[in-house]
C-alpha cells in the first residue's frame, strides 16, 4: 500500500516537515514523486521510519539512526530484539521513578516516612542504566568491569548533598565548555578552567582519577559517535576541542 506525505504523518503522527527533513537529510527518502509533486511511500519507507521511530525514543541521534539502517549488515529481525531488550530496560526505569513519585506524595501526605537518601535512588539507578545500556561496552573493554562496578557502587553511596554537587559541577563543566569554545584556545583559562571542572565531576564518579585516564576520556569521546555527540551539541567540533584541552591539562596538572 502507498501513503502520501499527509497520510503517512496523520497515521504514524509525524508531522510533514519533519518527514521532508528526514528526506532531505537521506534518513527517509519517499518511493517516488507523483506527477504532482506529492511524496509518495510504500511499505518499505513505512518499515524505515518505524525503525527511525524506535531508535528515537531510545535517544539516538539522527546520524547515528542513518549509518545503522545504512549498514549493509542492518537486520530488522535482530534490531527488533535490541528494541525489545532496550525498551524493558526503559520501562524498568520508568517504573522505578514511579514507584519514587507515589512513595514521594504519600510521604508528603504524612502515610509514610520516606527517608531523604531514598528520594534519589531512583535517578541515579537511571542514571546508571542508561550509561550502561548506551557505553556499557565500550567502557568495560576500555576499563574493565571492576572499574565500571565501583563506579556504579560509588554513584549509588552518593548522598542528597553529593549527588546534587555533581549535577552542579556539570551544568558548571558545559558553561565553561561553551565559553572556552568560543574563545577557541584549548590552552586558555577557561578552557583550562572547563577541564578542572570536568575532573572534579568525574571524581565524585570515580576515585582513582589519573592523568592517564582522563586523556583516555578524552581520546574515547572523539573516536565513539555517541560520546561525540554528547559534546558536539554544545557546537560542533567542541569534541576534539575538549580533547585537546584535557591533552595541555594533563600536562600541566
Amino acid at each position: 500500500m502507498e501513503y502520501s506525505i499527509n497520510k503517512l504523518a496523520k497515521m504514524s503522527g509525524v508531522s510533514t516537515r519533519t518527514l521532508r527533513y528526514y528526506g532531505e537529510i537521506n534518513l527517509l527518502k519517499p518511493a517516488r514523486t507523483a506527477s504532482s509533486g506529492y511524496r509518495i511511500y510504500s511499505s518499505k519507507e513505512i518499515d524505515r521510519l518505524q525503525q527511525i521511530l524506535f531508535y528515537r525514543e531510545l535517544d539516538f541521534s539522527l546520524e547515528d539512526i542513518r549509518k545503522i539502517l545504512y549498514d549493509p549488515d542492518f537486520d530488522i529481525s535482530q534490531a527488533f530484539q535490541g528494541h525489545l531488550i532496550a525498551l524493558k530496560s526503559k520501562r524498568q526505569r520508568l517504573d522505578g521513578l514511579i514507584l519514587n513519585v507515589t512513595k514521594s506524595m504519600k510521604a508528603m501526605k504524612g502515610e509514610i516516612t520516606m527517608p531523604d537518601k531514598e528520594k534519589f535512588e531512583a535517578f541515579k539507578q537511571e542514571l546508571i542504566d542508561k550509561n550502561e545500556e548506551k557505553y556499557g561496552d565500550e567502557i568495560k573493554e576500555k576499563y574493565g568491569e571492576k572499574v565500571m562496578a565501583k563506579s556504579n557502587a560509588r554513584l549509588m553511596g552518593l548522598s542528597e548533598e553529593q549527588f546534587e554537587e555533581a549535577n552542579k559541577l556539570l551544568l558548571e563543566f558545559e558553561a565553561a565548555l561553551e565559553a572556552a569554545f568560543r574563545e577557541g584556545n584549548p590552552a586558555g583559562e577557561l578552557a583550562q578552567k572547563a577541564c578542572d571542572l570536568h575532573r572534579k565531576w568525574l571524581s565524585v564518579f570515580y576515585s582513582e582519577y589519573s592523568k592517564e585516564y582522563h586523556r583516555n576520556l578524552g581520546e574515547m569521546y572523539v573516536a565513539d559517535e555517541r560520546f561525540r555527540a554528547n559534546y558536539d551539541k554544545i557546537a560542533p567540533g567542541c569534541t576534539e576541542f575538549l580533547r585537546d584541552a584535557i591533552n595541555v591539562y594533563s600536562q600541566r596538572t
